[in-house]
């Protein structure tokens, strides 16, 4: 079977549609022919060699991660499956300009990552061809996958759901808990214990919700107990979260370390106490970090939005916090950072649901399922 995966980002950028793109493209290289398509933007490529082929548009038009590549159009000629992973502003537009005129006789998939709220003026108005084929290009779906059905039906896509359910397949997003899993930890008397976040920093990423987590950090109080907060990942709002750390009188304990290999990620992972993920709104649907701080035997705490709160299981593998919330989050930071016992209890229960839930394997299954349905 030859499989186009279409996406407007892809590693080595960092972000969670890159990352489901090529963890697809993975899974469904073992038996048949994959190509990935997405922009270039400069990156020099970090692939696994002959897995599967990725091919760099050019874009005639680009607006952030945005880009209008015609070529496109041509280029899915002959593929028995295209799967989009929506949203990609200007490709999602040529995958249904192919259909529509069945240039191309591929099953479309659309894999339905988040929905666009807030977006900044330039954006909405570039969105508008979107917005005009966007019923139909779903209706031209053969399938719509989804990391989470409780974000599907609380999202802007719910009313299609309601409409058309057996469309939809939920496909959790995958971790390798090969590569991520629970290291030893030195006692915690005689060291700072360890908050954990892992995210974009640039624009794109404005959600994340670092900000909260800085000014939650700002009012923790911890008896007896030392801690540090160590920030991985990079862009270009870095500079404004180093600022607001120095306003908020918390240099000293936040590190900023940048963006890791996977390997390096790994061992950070094992290293922490507690990892966080303080997103403020809907363009979190998931939080792939969740997994494999989980899978790393770390417990986790989480903003209670629609899709996050479906990883894992409030009070036990870690808490939930009100998105934007940042005195609720540091009184959960306290509650966890101070309980030595509690840590020890929600990781091991982490790891546990990431085993039985989570792992490649399992999700890997699941997803030539679909595909086979075809």
């Amino acid at each position: 079977m030859r499989i186009a995966q279409v996406a407007c980002v892809f590693p080595p950028y960092k972000g969670g549609i890159g990352n489901v793109a090529a963890s697809f493209a993975g899974m469904l290289s073992e038996n048949n022919q994959v190509t990935v398509f997405t922009p270039d933007y400069g990156f020099k490529q970090e692939q696994e060699s002959g897995a599967y082929e990725v091919v760099k548009l050019k874009p005639l038009l680009r607006y952030g991660n945005g880009v209008f590549a015609p070529e496109l159009f041509f280029k899915l000629k002959g593929f028995d499956v295209v799967h989009l992973h929506y949203p990609f502003f200007g490709g999602a537009e040529v995958v249904w300009l192919a259909k529509f005129l069945s240039f191309g006789k591929f099953k479309l998939l659309i894999h339905y990552h988040m929905d666009t709220a807030d977006l900044p003026v330039a954006a909405r108005i570039l969105r508008l061809p979107d917005r005009l084929i966007r019923n139909s290009l779903f209706s031209l779906a053969a399938g719509i996958t989804c990391a989470s059905q409780d974000y599907i039906e609380q999202g802007k896509i719910g009313r299609f759901y309601r409409r058309y359910p057996n469309k939809f397949h939920e496909i959790p997003f995958g971790v390798d808990t090969a590569r991520f899993y629970p290291g030893l930890k030195n006692s915690t008397k005689n060291r700072s214990l360890k908050i954990l976040f892992v995210g974009g920093l640039d624009r794109a990423h404005y959600f994340k919700g670092i900000d909260v987590l800085l000014r939650a950090i700002s009012e923790l109080r911890i008896p007896d107990k030392d801690y540090e907060l160590q920030i991985v990942g990079e862009g270009d709002m870095r500079p404004e979260y180093e600022k607001l750390a120095v306003s908020l009188g918390v240099a000293s304990k936040v590190r900023f370390i940048g963006g890791l290999s996977d390997e390096r990620l790994a061992e950070v992972y094992r290293t922490a106490d507690v990892a966080v993920l303080p997103s403020i709104n809907g363009h979190e649907a998931f939080g792939l970090v969740l997994l494999e701080a989980m899978a790393s035997g770390v417990p986790v705490i989480a903003s209670d939005l629609p899709g996050v709160r479906s990883v894992f299981r409030d009070g036990a593998e870690g808490y939930f916090a009100e998105p934007g919330n940042a005195k609720d989050l540091r009184g959960k930071l306290e509650k966890i950072l101070s309980d030595d016992d509690k840590r020890g209890c929600m990781g091991a229960a982490g790891r546990r649901l990431a085993v039985e839930k989570y792992d490649l394997k399992i999700i890997k299954k699941r997803l030539r399922g679909i595909y086979d349905g075809l």
